[in-house]
């Protein structure tokens, strides 16, 4: 089983937008730069409800048709609660071009007393008003009015969407900047890590607005040496 993390630890994260969280993850130097992270066609729907984050619970839908393979959701309820809470329910919808939704109030409001904080999927979502009063966190590639055929057809499984690979377990989180995974093997340090980026960077814009602020002045702070981790003793 991989470290969960604790609540406080949790929150230690989610205090940092996912910008600082994606600079501090690069100082570790364990993925390349270009990946960990959802590209923009995963765009989050309701930024005024701040970051999320949670672990994991995969699936995949269909909504062309009824045909084929279907899993009953009692069955991927009790897939989900194997992954610990908080839960982000991730979602990979089979169809190109979108066409119908999982996600409206009623899953919402079920997944919410499941224990998941949210979803992430390249599908659709509606019910917007309502789903925003519950305080449940949408992030998807579009938003449309009807469910159609919409059924879960795989659960429990590696899924892919927005560029990014997600194992069940992962913690993923989520802003109005978008969606990034963050290494179980240095979670625990990321916020510190954050921080000293912060605080190199703070020193540099805050030169910036000063009244000293010069050519030279600037080229000496934004030369000075970058945080690396791990930080010097």
């Amino acid at each position: 089983m991989p470290p969960y993390l604790s609540a406080k630890e949790l929150e230690a994260l989610r205090r940092w937008p996912t910008c600082a969280v994606s600079n501090a993850v690069e100082l570790f130097n364990i993925r390349p730069r270009n990946e960990g992270f959802m590209l923009p066609e995963i765009k989050c729907i309701f930024p005024e409800l701040g970051p999320m984050i949670g672990y994991a619970a995969t699936a995949v839908i269909t909504a062309d048709s009824p045909e084929g393979r279907r899993i009953q959701p009692p069955e991927w309820w009790e897939v989900m609660r194997k992954v610990p809470e908080p839960r982000v329910a991730v979602i990979h919808d089979l169809d190109r071009p979108v066409i119908g939704s999982f996600w409206g109030e009623v899953n919402a409001n079920i997944h919410k007393a499941l224990g998941c904080v949210g979803t992430v999927t390249d599908g659709s979502v509606r019910d917007l008003d309502e789903v925003r009063e519950a305080g449940f966190h949408f992030f998807s590639s579009c938003v449309t009015v009807s469910h159609a055929y919409v059924h879960l057809v795989e659960v429990g499984i590696p899924v892919k969407l927005g560029g990014l690979t997600v194992k069940p377990g992962d913690l993923i989180m989520g802003d109005k900047h978008g969606v990034i995974s963050i290494p179980f093997e240095i979670a625990r340090d990321v916020p510190k890590a954050a921080q000293m980026v912060e605080d190199w960077e703070r020193q540099v814009i805050n030169f910036c607005k000063s009244k000293e602020f010069s050519t030279d002045g600037l080229k000496e702070h934004f030369m000075s040496p970058r945080p690396t981790w791990p930080p010097p003793k």
